[in-house]
């Protein structure tokens, strides 16, 4: 199916996403006899890198490395100590709540946990419209019930579908509507959250083929975060490697892949699955 003219988006800079010595710090607590501020622990320790129109950048490294942090602050969805965010030409760093609702609509997340994800006393209908509500985009009752229908189409769902509960579906059901969802507002940036990591083996191909269709389908650009190096493989144009916060390096994919210079990259590449292709 091709999608409305209206549903494909337009790239208005050559960098889309600037990211510039970021850094989150959490602060410790001293204790319960002290109620002061023990210390800090830096989660994002001053990354930088850049995203082009159309391109996925993954960003991979082992569990509390930072990955997920990163695409929070990136959303502004946490405070950010330091540095700057330059997206789609417009500094966005220390914008407030209610400067950054516009802005918001133009950059989505794609969640770990599809069924976390959804409000289960929603029908699925509700769920993919909601953002359009929200950002003031519903528009009438017809022009509605045609973009939810023309989502659930764009992610492989029958429109009857959407007069369903979340728990009727199964996982990859579930990350298909959350996938609609994200795409409601027409996002310039998807980030992707692990969108793999708690669904059935069996299904992991579908969703990063669906993504990949989307992608070329809207002329998405995408932020890819995944502790699966085969899958970032599959899905990415370039890829930041992340250690305890902190960049190891950035490279082309295949060159990553090829000619490793972190000894952390060469360990993750190591002990990678030997898995030709997934997708």
């Amino acid at each position: 199916m091709r999608l409305h003219v209206g549903l494909i988006l337009k790239m208005s800079t050559e960098v889309l996403l600037s990211v510039e010595d970021l850094k989150v710090e959490f602060p410790i607590s001293s204790g319960l006899l002290n109620s002061g501020v023990g210390g800090v622990v830096k989660a994002v320790d001053g990354i930088s890198f850049s995203l082009a129109p159309g391109e996925t950048l993954g960003v991979v490294g082992e569990s509390g490395c930072g990955k997920t942090t990163t695409g929070l602050a990136v959303l502004r969805m946490l405070k950010i100590t330091s540095g700057k965010i330059i997206f789609d030409g417009e500094d966005i760093s220390r914008l407030t709540r209610r400067q950054m609702r516009p802005v918001r609509k133009k950059m989505q997340m794609v969640y770990q946990d599809p069924f976390g994800a959804l409000d289960p006393r929603m029908r699925v209908r509700e769920i993919i419209g909601e953002p359009l509500i929200a950002h003031g985009e519903a528009g009438n009752r017809t022009d509605y019930r045609a973009r939810v229908d023309e989502l659930l189409e764009l992610v492989g769902l029958d429109m009857k579908m959407g007069e369903r509960y979340p728990h009727e579906f199964s996982g990859g059901q579930r990350q298909r509507i959350s996938i609609a969802r994200a795409l409601a507002t027409r996002p310039l940036l998807l980030i992707c959250d692990e969108p793999t990591s708690a669904l059935d083996v069996s299904i992991h191909a579908q969703i990063l083929n669906l993504l990949k269709d989307i992608q070329d389908e809207l002329h998405l650009t995408m932020l890819f975060i995944s502790h699966d190096l085969p899958v970032i493989r599959q899905m990415c144009n370039r890829i930041v490697v992340l250690k305890n916060g902190s960049v190891c390096e950035t490279k082309e994919t295949e060159e990553l892949f090829n000619n490793p210079e972190h000894p952390y990259t060469e360990e993750l590449i190591r002990l990678m699955p030997k898995i030709e292709s997934i997708i």
